[in-house]
């Protein structure tokens, strides 16, 4: 890889940004320290924090002074959905490329001291992604599209290092681990009050995800997933002869030992979704994670990096190769009336990661994946911090995996998370239902703690997935096969053991306390099987002992201190197991109401 005189610099800066995030992490003093006798105190600090808008100086700059021009658009055959193939809306071959214009533009805005880039009404043409400047808003006017190009090559293009044949990329994280990877379609780091802005939701980035790729290198970004792959095709999940047979020349001060553990004997394991968390166990410096061409790891639409105060709002975003927003490292950052529709492998909603005071309010999901997963690094990856001091409310969650869910890359912790007024319509019941309304998801490699959790009013009128989907432990463990709904099924999922198999290294036990969920009602839907709302209330599988692979003597807690009150969880399909638990303690229900019987005891298991 050939490196640009000022990598040597910016590797410093990998470690410098990390020390200022853990900084700022505990600079905010009205919100430091223990918990007010009402969390929901705490909860408001944090919305109250949001309350005075972002400053930009009042002037304008339009893309077409700066050379953008509108194009027009065809239909060509691709992914409407994942699950679904069709005729989808691409710009006609030979389009004006409008992102020298959207590059300039936000160039000058912020030369300038700041201001507002205007995209006007219209279809957009952008070979290249959109990296926000300090001080500058970028807002769609209404009816103005941005189709961001069908081709890799376009994001490893501009990028800070300068990797050879791979591209020139960005610094990223992928699921939980730091990499140089392709560019998101919007991307920052390092920046100050920046904001990307909608005037309504005819306001539309399209990361055209399910497009053919331009240069016929691939299907599609989503054919780089096993979903979407052709036959026989590399894709993320299979062996990447680009990786190396071994990490000995990666990590030259491990021992055989720890090399062949961290290795392991998975016929996959130098797949890219596999090598590079092998890469991070293994302390392999970032600057040696290669990916990007060649490789098969999407980006994410919209990735900030080291960001503070930071503004989405009033836009709809569509197509995405993978994670739709990624806040990363980033203090101060709202969503606020962005609507997400993107039926994708991997197609998260909102995940920030390692970040500090967060509000998402009145957005809109329509996911993939979990509407809302919150992170906190993976393997070794946890030099950002946890994640804390996070507000959810008053959106809608049609349909994705998981509603809210926490993890499951939460090695370096989460910890005072509110969720209120939120409406889980579960649309697609019939057809591609929700799995769970609200989930954890942790094992003994991503390990972390969960502490501080509160959740209420949440409204499901179609209940939840019907179909059971089950933990799978590892062999030899405790917890009986198709006993507990962990993956999908169950309203509430505390899973401490979620896909244990995928890690090699199960050394770092999780710790879960300080969970007080209460106001959920939940109706039945007439399926075939009859009026139901989910297969099982609720699940709290702790952290299960046979799982772990570390050295002897580390402590397995169990989850603790649990309040359920207030709820109804309409009728379970396993109305014998209405819920299971498992190293847990003092699960406390209170007025929980349960296939029409009220509920007052508490649990352990």
């Amino acid at each position: 890889m050939t490196m640009p005189p000022r990598f040597a610099r910016r590797r410093t800066l990998l470690k410098s940004a990390a020390a200022a995030g853990l900084l700022s992490a505990t600079g905010l003093p009205s919100l430091a320290g223990a918990a007010p006798a009402d969390p929901w105190a705490r909860a408001q600090q944090i919305i109250d924090r949001f309350a005075k808008p972002l400053p930009f100086p009042k002037r304008d700059f339009d893309i077409t002074k700066y050379g953008a021009k509108p194009c027009s658009l065809r239909k060509v055959k691709g992914f409407v959905t994942i699950e679904h193939k069709g005729e989808v809306d691409t710009p006609v071959a030979g389009s004006h490329d409008s992102y020298p214009a959207i590059r300039d533009a936000i160039a000058a805005a912020h030369k300038a001291g700041g201001g507002r880039v205007l995209i006007p009404a219209g279809n957009w043409y952008c070979k290249g992604p959109i990296v926000l400047l300090s001080n500058v808003h970028v807002h769609l006017a209404a009816n103005a599209q941005v189709f961001f190009s069908a081709n890799p090559h376009d994001f490893a293009r501009d990028g800070d290092y300068d990797c050879g044949p791979n591209g020139k990329l960005i610094l990223s994280r992928w699921q939980g681990n730091d990499c140089l990877n392709f560019s998101s379609m919007v991307y920052a780091r390092g920046q100050k009050n920046i904001a990307i802005t909608g005037e309504d939701w005819t306001s539309v980035l399209n990361g055209q995800a399910g497009v053919p790729f331009e240069d016929g290198s691939g299907t599609c970004w989503w054919g780089m997933n096993r979903k979407g792959a052709l036959p026989g095709a590399l894709h993320q999940g299979v062996n990447n002869p680009a990786n190396p047979e071994s990490l000995a020349a990666l990590a030259p001060q491990l021992d055989a030992a720890t090399l062949a553990r961290i290795q392991g004997d998975k016929p996959n394991w130098r797949s890219d979704e596999m090598f590079l968390p092998a890469l991070s166990e293994a302390g392999v410096p970032v600057e040696r994670r290669v990916f990007g061409l060649g490789h098969f790891l999407r980006p994410s639409m919209v990735e900030f990096i080291d960001c503070t105060d930071v503004l989405m709002q009033g836009y709809q975003v569509v197509s995405t190769p993978f994670w739709i927003h990624h806040p990363v490292n980033s203090r101060n950052v709202h969503i606020s009336k962005v609507r997400m529709d993107s039926i994708g492998p991997n197609s998260d909603g909102f995940d920030p990661e390692s970040c500090d005071t967060v509000l998402v309010d009145g957005c809109w999901f329509n996911t993939g994946d979990d509407c809302i997963a919150i992170k906190a690094g993976k393997n070794l990856d946890t030099q950002y911090g946890p994640t804390r001091n996070v507000v959810i409310q008053n959106s809608v969650m049609n349909s994705g995996h998981g509603a809210v869910t926490l993890g499951s890359e939460m090695s370096a912790g989460i910890e005072h998370v509110y969720a209120q007024h939120l409406d889980v319509r579960n649309i697609n019941w019939a057809t591609d239902p929700l799995n769970t309304a609200v989930r954890l998801k942790t094992n003994m490699n991503r390990g972390g703690y969960l502490r501080h959790f509160y959740v209420r009013d949440l409204k499901l009128p179609n209940g939840v997935r019907l179909k059971p989907g089950f933990y799978t432990p590892m062999p030899g463990g405790p917890v009986p096969a198709k006993t507990a709904a962990a993956g999908a099924g169950a309203v509430i999922t505390f899973d401490c053991d979620y896909s244990p198999a995928f890690d090699l290294v199960r050394s770092r036990p999780p710790e879960i306390s300080d969970i007080h969920i209460s106001d959920i009602k939940v109706s039945n839907v007439n399926s075939k099987e009859g009026s139901f709302s989910c297969y099982q209330a609720f699940v709290v599988m702790g952290p299960v002992a046979t799982s772990y692979n570390g050295p002897a003597g580390a402590p397995i807690l169990p989850v603790t201190d649990v309040t359920i009150s207030d709820c109804d969880f309409g009728t379970p399909i396993n109305a014998d197991m209405p819920w299971f638990l498992h190293n847990a303690k003092r699960v406390t229900l209170r007025n929980v109401t349960i296939g029409g019987k009220v509920y007052n005891e508490s649990l352990a298991g």
